[in-house]
């Protein structure tokens, strides 16, 4: 009996020191006076493959934000690398050891490197909820804090049609991961940011993506960037 007490016990303590929690103890006012801090998790669609740093999504974010509002946002910190599943993504997270928590707002684009390297839907819907949640912490354990962006569908660009996918099996298998993402969030209160239908539309034009035919133009991330900004204005607005 005391074994099976304790084992409950020890996952309490574990995920209570694991969960970053909010500095309570700096003073309102002096909260006021400091930038605003946003941290950007993801993979190549966040670290900007094959665009300059500015054209980047959470760089034009917070040239954005800081246009549209009196206070001011200290440049993203990003998290992110091509290439990245979700399980590099956590193991990168470990490595940059982020320290700026809570962040005013976290956003989270993961999970088309799961889908590309044959993943199976159930292995990353699991391992998205432990990144959700773990994103809801950055945030201060607000989940409004926390925007998740859909997967785009790659099958659209001309490096597919050259690699000879299967489109129509990339684009079921994008709709599948998207759907548990969705199901994801909702679980949890976080907003589902959907790009992927618009994304189908322009992705392939030639100035929609960069030189290795593959990722987005800063164009598409100019997109990107006007609907989160409408999302995070909310938070700050009401």
């Amino acid at each position: 009996m005391i074994a099976t007490l304790f084992i409950p016990f020890l996952l309490t303590l574990v995920f209570a020191c694991g969960t970053p929690q909010s500095n309570s103890s700096i003073a309102p006012e002096d909260m006021q006076d400091r930038p605003l801090t946003y941290l950007a998790l993801g993979d190549s669609y966040t670290i900007g493959e094959g665009v300059s740093e500015a054209e980047r999504y959470p760089n034009q974010l917070v040239r954005q934000l800081n246009a549209s509002m009196e206070r001011t946002w200290s440049e993203p910190e990003i998290i992110a690398k091509t290439g990245w599943t979700v399980e590099e993504l956590e193991e990168g997270i470990l490595d940059a050891a982020p320290t700026g928590e809570p962040y005013n707002l976290v956003t989270l684009l993961i999970g088309v490197n799961n889908q590309y390297r044959g993943r199976s839907v159930e292995e990353f819907e699991s391992e998205f909820e432990q990144m959700l949640l773990r994103a809801i912490g950055f945030a201060g354990n607000l989940p409004n804090h926390v925007f998740v962006l859909s997967i785009p569908d790659w099958g659209v660009t001309p490096f597919a049609a050259e690699k000879g996918s299967d489109i129509d099996q990339v684009k079921s298998q994008i709709d599948a991961f998207n759907a548990a993402k969705k199901e994801v969030c909702r679980k949890y209160g976080v907003a589902f940011i959907e790009i992927t239908e618009q994304y189908r539309q322009i992705g392939g034009l030639p100035e929609m993506v960069v030189e290795d035919q593959l990722h987005p133009s800063g164009l598409v991330y100019s997109q990107w960037t006007d609907k989160l900004l409408q999302e995070v204005l909310k938070i700050y607005q009401n």
